[in-house]
């Protein structure tokens, strides 16, 4: 894998660059606040069932959906709360509808009936959050599937951990997909460990894109240090999809700084291990970059408003009205002469 140092000596940013460098920073620092916030809640009881946090990933999500349109599809797995808020451009609307449906709040997006693991955003093409691992890569396979047969110019990104990658619909979903030479992107997001378990005892093969080739999809392999790398070479995969319509299958190596979920303390990791990736952190990486391309200063009052936007949406949650029993059977079956697309 190519290696992103947070010391390298680069060439200075563009006006451009920068200003897309700014805006991947911002979503990566609100989503990890976002994260740090649920935590707190939970350990206050205030957020129940699982909770499986992205902190140390949020680069993947964010680069690689800030290479696509927004009529483009996502279909995430349980660990789907950066992705979720990147797929409608981090704003405050839909931080304060992830926070309440954490809080279970009939004001969440999935109005309190889905939590952590079941977050969906139909009006931005969020599709999901699954709890199966690996069940979601056919799900993702059909909706590109929907996408060609309909003659629409859209691209789904499927994202998934190592761990997705030795079950069987990961294998169906690849098959169909390069067999019908659909338009989508699958990103195993690697972070080291299927919940306890190290790569080495999973995988025969540590290398995921190896498997590409017998399904006759593109395939590559980076680090996800730098987001803007992560975009730039999704980027490409995605322009392949839409054009071409030829999948591809995508590893960015990442960590998580926690453990699996918050029931899990990890000890089955080094203080040293954990410590030498905080140093590959792409969220320290950007501000390092940015300070020199626009200042100290202007990063500050960036960081300031986000910490007031997470606030505001954990008030939000605290304040919204619990799940509406009533609504427990909406949405679970279509109803006649609707038009999914439209829910």
């Amino acid at each position: 894998m190519e290696t992103t140092e947070a010391n390298q000596v680069e060439a200075p940013l563009s006006e451009e660059r920068t200003a897309l460098l700014k805006e991947l920073y911002r979503q990566m620092l609100l989503i990890r606040r976002i994260e740090e916030a649920s935590a707190k809640a939970y350990a206050q009881g205030k957020i129940g069932g699982f909770l499986h946090l992205g902190i140390g990933q949020e680069s993947v999500c964010v680069g690689a959906i800030a290479a696509l349109r927004p009529t483009d599809y996502v279909v995430a797995t349980y660990r789907e709360h950066g992705h979720c808020i990147a797929k409608a451009g981090g704003t405050l609307d839909v931080c304060k509808r992830v926070m309440a449906e954490l809080f279970g709040r009939d004001t969440g997006i999935s109005h309190g009936l889905g939590g952590s693991m079941h977050l969906f955003d139909s009006k931005h093409r969020f599709l999901g959050g699954y709890g199966i691992v690996g069940g979601h890569v056919p799900l993702a396979a059909g909706v590109a599937f929907a996408s060609k047969y309909r003659g629409e110019p859209d691209v789904t990104l499927c994202f998934f951990g190592d761990g997705s990658v030795p079950q069987g619909a990961f294998h169906e979903g690849l098959t169909l997909a390069g067999l019908w030479k659909l338009p989508v992107v699958f990103i195993c997001e690697n972070n080291q460990y299927a919940m306890g378990t190290p790569l080495y005892r999973t995988l025969a093969v540590p290398d995921v894109t190896e498997r590409a080739s017998g399904y006759a999809v593109a395939r590559d392999r980076f680090q996800g240090d730098d987001v803007l790398q992560v975009r730039d070479r999704i980027a490409v995969a995605v322009e392949r999809a839409r054009t071409e319509h030829i999948p591809t299958l995508i590893e960015v190596e990442t960590y998580r700084f926690r453990g699996h979920s918050m029931s899990d303390p990890g000890t089955y990791r080094t203080k040293e291990e954990i410590e030498t990736w905080k140093k590959r952190d792409a969220i320290l990486i950007a501000r390092q970059r940015l300070v020199r391309a626009i200042g100290e200063d202007a990063l500050v009052s960036l960081e300031a408003s986000i910490k007031a936007q997470v606030q505001e949406a954990v008030h939000f949650a605290e304040q919204s009205p619990p799940a509406d029993p009533a609504r427990i059977w909406d949405h679970i079956y279509a109803q006649p002469g609707t038009d999914p697309r439209r829910m």
